[in-house]
């Protein structure tokens, strides 16, 4: 029940947060496909420098639009202060310990590209956790979007990684064929969950939701069709399935990604099952 003269967006009604905007969502974008960049090319093992640099550059720009969103960008070094109950303080640590351990790696020190692998990997997850402490927005606040959010960031920087090199490394398909079902399976778990959240969350989830699975299906058909083709990984006939797999896998966690935190983040909005009554006798 809304006040008089009050609009419905407002008061008890669950209405659409306005303090992440799509700044926040080039963070979760950017970082999500940086990150799984870096641990790609960890896994993989090659001795190219480009998806050090380009994975890094690509968290920097989801961190730089952060910065922009902050209404006092010069206190941003507030965020390493609470370390031991912030997500965006662990983020935030995470991203100085990576962009140090790819200076390394770029710089051909031993050991330098599996810890940039692990670091990164550890970043997805602070992306993941930062979203799920939003303890008000129902979509955002169920569990299962951590493993969902974490899936997604390992499928999209796998796609961009073989989407680049065409015929990839056997660890890096089965990566990305390998995350691709773990984001589906993630999408169903935490959709099941999603029953209470308020109408137009669920309708916006739902809308991204098509062209998510649609994506994540195809791609995953894609990869299982290059994988059976032989030689494995990919037969030259079938070559272009990997790159194919690598734009769907890309484009539909991004496009979801999006949705979820411009239009998908709706409060809970609340319920007042007995409202005081001015000058009527208690019992």
């Amino acid at each position: 029940m809304s006040g008089a003269g009050l609009p419905a967006s407002f008061g008890p009604h669950p209405r659409q947060q306005g303090n992440w905007d799509l700044r926040a969502a080039i963070n979760f974008t950017a970082g999500g496909v940086g990150s799984g960049l870096i641990f790609t090319h960890a896994l993989a093992g090659t001795a190219a420098s480009w998806p050090w640099l380009v994975g890094g550059a690509l968290i920097g720009l989801g961190l730089f639009a952060v910065w922009l969103e902050i209404g006092r960008p010069l206190r941003a070094m507030n965020v390493f202060r609470h370390p031991g109950r912030s997500w965006m303080t662990r983020e935030a640590i995470a991203a100085t310990v990576l962009f140090a351990m790819l200076a390394l790696a770029l710089l051909g020190t031993p050991g330098a590209a599996w810890g940039a692998g692990l670091v990164a990997a550890v970043f997805a997850y602070c992306q993941a956790r930062i979203v799920r402490g939003a303890r008000g927005i129902p979509t955002w606040r169920e569990p299962r979007v951590v493993p969902l959010l974490v899936a997604t960031a390992l499928a999209e920087g796998a796609g961009l990684y073989v989407l680049v090199t065409g015929t990839p490394r056997w660890l890096a398909a089965l990566l990305l064929t390998a995350a691709l079902a773990a984001r589906l399976a993630s999408w169903l778990a935490w959709r099941r969950r999603l029953a209470t959240a308020p109408a137009r969350a669920l309708a916006a989830v739902d809308r991204a939701g098509h062209v998510f699975n649609a994506a994540t299906l195809l791609a995953l058909a894609a990869c299982v069709v290059a994988w059976l083709s032989p030689p494995l990984p990919a037969a030259p006939a079938v070559a272009w399935l990997w790159p194919l797999a690598g734009v769907l896998a890309l484009a539909g966690g991004l496009w979801f990604k999006v949705t979820l935190v411009v239009r998908g983040a709706y409060t809970q909005g609340f319920a007042l099952p007995h409202l005081p009554v001015r000058g009527a006798r208690r019992g």
